[in-house]
């Protein structure tokens, strides 16, 4: 039986063939080729989010402000535009004072026969209030606060600015006041992720 061959390669494990370093190398310069083909076609970034905030009650506060830290926790790009009631959780001095319907509002077990008996709406916001405090909920400032800090964008809407009559002083620092409708129209074209609120 003749032994001799022409192949010198030795058999790689499995009885396949090894390949030379020739071979190996070209292999590896094909590989590294299409990985920068991969990573100049890939898109690692991250999404945008754009939020309009249109509601300045005590509940409808914390929907806005959650998502936009929670996307900014992820490195996601925020922007808040907010808009006519959405202003008073931007507004410095309204936002420590935000209010919770008792009318309407079908998570709160009263009436609204009940619910429009003056004080009721001071009532239910005192008790909102307390439960926050009781699970040791952050504050809206306290988010406000956190999502600045993670750089997510707060615009507030000039013509609700000028229609409630405003002041761009009456606002969180780092808020950006006097935003129109077409910025923020362009802002949420350009954003994956768009919800009102």
């Amino acid at each position: 039986m003749n032994t001799d061959t022409n192949d010198t390669s030795d058999p790689a494990p499995g009885g396949e063939t090894s390949l030379s370093r020739p071979e190996l190398e070209a292999r590896l310069e094909q590989v590294e080729d299409r990985l920068v083909d991969i990573e100049a076609t890939s898109d690692d970034s991250l999404p945008k989010m754009s939020i309009i905030a249109t509601k300045g009650t005590l509940d409808m506060a914390y929907p806005p402000l959650i998502l936009a830290s929670t996307a900014a926790a992820f490195g996601w790009e925020v922007t808040v535009f907010h808009t006519f009631w959405g202003l008073d959780i931007l507004h410095e001095e309204h936002s420590k004072d935000l209010q919770l319907s008792s009318i309407g509002n079908p998570n709160i077990p009263v009436p609204n026969a009940i619910g429009a008996l003056p004080g009721m709406d001071r009532m239910t916001t005192k008790m909102m209030e307390k439960q926050i405090r009781d699970n040791d909920t952050v504050t809206i400032e306290e988010l406000l606060e956190t999502s600045m800090e993670m750089d997510v964008e707060f615009q507030a809407c000039q013509m609700t600015i000028d229609l409630m009559n405003y002041d761009e002083d009456d606002f969180y620092d780092g808020v950006t006041a006097g935003v129109g409708a077409a910025t923020a129209l362009q802002d949420m074209a350009d954003a994956d992720i768009q919800l009102l609120v």
